[in-house]
């Protein structure tokens, strides 16, 4: 049961956690700047520091209180789920039916507060983020405007381009989603490292991605794909991980890759973003020795999936790579606590096409592409790897 000085207790360690991850991050040399950045407060190591302190510290505090709802709420909840299973006669580790248990957890103080407080604490994040950038507009847009043209690296941007209806959806419940806000990238960029509990400010989970990244058996390793790349930090981990290779980035969103070009070229370091389908990219057959994409599969309906997968084997050499990290293709049935939580992440985190990925099998949709799979020598935390080779 949570009482007063559980939730006390829990919110101070967590707040703890966060400050001590910052005070370690502040030791890192602060890489230079360009003329036209707007950052008022400088940056540690990878990381523009939010532009006053009271928005810095909001952050945290933000950051503290989700580590709390996922950690000693989301426990006492999971425990609180469990213990109304088995008083209704339901096997916590059954399959049961979803309309059931969310019957049975309907109502419950404890887990829906741990749904509330999830939930609150992100729609804080998010505004608290958009706010700022939408106030000083002029300033970001100047910013982005001035590094279209800089170096190094590029950005390709069409002004005609048409967003699909599946992309326009407010994933995350990211103001805007990823393309309809002009400031997407970076109210992405610091809203996922809330979702990171405060330990992504010098992109450690694009690099451990990047690190699992396994190269063609024949060696050869000239170019580099990253598909729907966002605001580009998995680019600049591959280019870290693999300096000698061209790489390239390609995201549906224009405010996400011009962000993504912005930071790279801060950070020096020669990469390309293109706008583009990912279905449709515009390369040449047989044009990469490495497609990348992380964890993009899930935020498009099946239908796209199995025609970016058709564009992948079309875009990679024959022997090449294709490298997928994404949510595990389950097939077994989740507990019924893990299916009350994945509901709950589509239906308020506005996950939309979660259930369809889910029942997609993703594995074989590679394979019958034209692909030999196996899953990667390396995991991913909770997440599924899948690597890929494909045939002649």
């Amino acid at each position: 049961m949570m009482n007063r000085r559980t939730i006390l207790g829990g919110l101070a360690a967590a707040f703890s956690a966060t400050a001590a991850a910052r005070k370690a991050r502040a030791s890192t040399a602060p890489q230079p700047s360009l003329p036209y950045d707007v950052e008022p407060r400088g940056t540690v190591g990878m990381q523009e520091r939010l532009p006053s302190l009271d928005l810095e510290s909001r952050h945290e505090f933000l950051t503290g209180f989700r580590a709390w709802a996922q950690g000693p709420l989301g426990r006492a909840a999971q425990e609180r789920a469990n213990a109304i299973f088995e008083a209704e006669g339901i096997d916590p580790e059954g399959d049961v039916p979803l309309e059931q248990v969310q019957a049975v957890l309907e109502g419950d103080p404890i887990v829906g507060a741990s749904v509330r407080y999830w939930i609150t604490g992100q729609q804080h994040c998010w505004k608290l983020i958009q706010d700022e950038f939408h106030a000083n507009a002029d300033a970001y847009m100047a910013e982005l405007d001035a590094a279209d043209k800089a170096g190094p690296g590029s950005v390709t941007l069409d002004p005609g381009f048409k967003v699909p209806e599946y992309a326009s959806h407010e994933i995350h419940i990211q103001p805007g989603g990823y393309v309809g806000d002009p400031f997407a990238g970076y109210i992405y960029h610091y809203g996922t490292n809330h979702f990171r509990l405060g330990d992504n400010d010098q992109d450690q989970r694009q690099k451990l991605v990047a690190s699992t990244a396994e190269p063609p058996q024949d060696g050869r390793l000239l170019r580099i794909l990253d598909l729907g790349c966002g605001p580009g930090r998995l680019t600049v981990a591959l280019k870290d991980r693999f300096p000698d290779a061209e790489v390239w980035g390609v995201d549906v969103s224009g405010p996400m890759v011009r962000y993504a070009h912005m930071r790279a070229a801060d950070l020096g370091k020669d990469v390309h973003f293109v706008q583009a389908l990912a279905e449709e990219t515009g390369f040449p057959d047989g044009h990469f020795d490495m497609v990348f994409a992380y964890i993009l599969f899930h935020e498009v309906p099946a239908s796209a999936t199995k025609a970016i997968v058709k564009e992948v084997r079309r875009i990679t050499r024959p022997g090449g790579v294709f490298q997928s990290i994404d949510f595990p293709a389950e097939q077994r049935p989740p507990t019924p606590y893990r299916s009350f939580r994945r509901w709950w992440d589509h239906r308020w985190n506005n996950e939309v096409w979660r259930y369809e990925f889910q029942d997609l099998h993703f594995p074989n949709e590679i394979a019958n592409a034209g692909f030999a799979v196996r899953k990667s020598k390396k995991g991913m935390g909770f997440l599924g790897s899948i690597h890929a080779t494909r045939n002649a």
